[in-house]
């Protein structure tokens, strides 16, 4: 499974936002911003303080993608 940060990066257009406004408004580390930019797994509370900063739900900024035997469906 890995995830995929598109939906966060899009949200950010449409907020007129740069990723280092993301920095700022959520609290999170330069650290945490690069592993978003690698579609890396980062912590729970991260993705907290992002989408309180946003306003949104985890699902609006982050998708799981299921590829070969770790697929269920």
């Amino acid at each position: 499974m890995a995830v995929q940060y598109t939906k966060l990066w899009k949200m950010l257009i449409d907020k007129k936002m740069k990723r280092t406004d993301l920095i700022v408004l959520a609290g999170i580390s330069a650290n945490i911003l690069a592993k978003l930019g690698k579609d890396e797994f980062v912590s729970m509370e991260s993705l907290e303080k992002i989408c309180k900063a946003l306003n949104c739900n985890i699902g609006d900024i982050v998708d799981f993608v299921f590829e070969g035997k770790d697929y269920q469906g």
